[in-house]
């Protein structure tokens, strides 16, 4: 029998008091825009490789005003190794939009957010959870994995559907604004650091009395799956990747004869140009490429 919504708050929100990692976000006082920079960053990005990159980039630009004022190359060549530098050029695109619209200040209300570049249903209601306390289903991940087994019991929570993602973590949310706020960060950092995709600890899960994924004998998941990712190397990804990397060394264009040299298949490489060129992330300059300069 699946559990209550009232038998997991509590046990979620305990559990995270006392054992919530040391992330910058979550420290008093962060800014909303440096929640927002987390977000971005974190996208499909370890937390490990995000942390000095989101401290550095917040040195630099603390409001989205300073970034605004940066054409958006520097936001690329900033944004270094994180991996899907288009979210750089979002960032800027969004920085600018909140430097023009909104005064400098990032909205809290989610359409408002949702109106931004690069935003969608989780970074919206991520900052105006997180950043300002207000009341919304955060759903990523870790969280839809967790519901999946402990609620649903099911092994996985198949492929990402929000509508019917966020109403399933709607119903477990505290009413309380706060309790709430505690309760999403609660449920997501029990995915990310417990009741993980390949190695759950059952034993050290603070839900692991009422999980009816545990209480059916862990059954194996036969339902729909999430499309897997095709593997990176030799893949159309790296290509871009290095010649990305190549375009953030320099703060001139690049001749097409100097990034060919970088990949020996030239129908892969003019495939994987023509895409950054039509994400714009490339742009031709004097008869070469260099990253946006507007």
């Amino acid at each position: 029998m699946p559990p209550e919504p009232s038998d997991l708050a509590p046990l979620v929100t305990g559990w995270f008091r006392t054992n919530a990692r040391d992330l910058p976000w979550r420290r008093p006082g962060f800014p909303a825009w440096g929640t927002l920079v987390s977000e971005f960053m974190l996208q499909q990005t370890q937390v490990s490789r995000v942390i000095p990159r989101l401290e550095e980039w917040l040195g630099r630009w603390p409001t989205p005003a300073d970034l605004a004022a940066e054409p958006p190359a520097e936001a690329v060549r900033a944004w270094g190794r994180l991996g899907y530098p288009r979210r750089a050029l979002w960032l800027h695109a969004a920085a600018t939009q909140i430097a023009e619209r909104h005064d400098g200040i990032v909205p809290s209300d989610v359409d408002q957010l949702l109106a931004l570049t690069g935003i969608g249903d989780y970074t919206a209601r991520a900052v105006a959870v997180f950043a300002y306390g207000d009341r919304h289903p955060v759903v990523d991940t870790n969280t839809r994995r967790v519901i999946a087994r402990a609620v649903r019991g099911q092994g996985e929570p198949g492929p990402p559907n929000a509508k019917a993602d966020l109403p399933a973590m709607e119903a477990l949310l505290p009413a309380s604004r706060s309790e709430a706020a505690v309760f999403n960060a609660g449920l997501m950092e029990i995915g990310a650091v417990v009741c993980t995709a390949r190695a759950p600890r059952c034993e050290e899960c603070p839900l692991r009395e009422v999980c009816a994924w545990r209480a059916a004998g862990y059954p194996a998941y036969d339902g729909p799956v999430k499309t897997k990712q095709k593997q990176f190397a030799g893949s159309d990804r790296q290509v871009r990747g290095i010649i990305m990397a190549e375009l953030r060394s320099t703060h001139r264009s690049l001749t097409d004869a100097e990034l060919r040299a970088l990949w020996p298949d030239g129908e892969q490489f003019d495939r994987a140009l023509a895409g950054l060129v039509a994400d714009r992330l490339a742009v031709r300059v004097d008869g070469g490429y260099a990253l946006p300069h507007d």
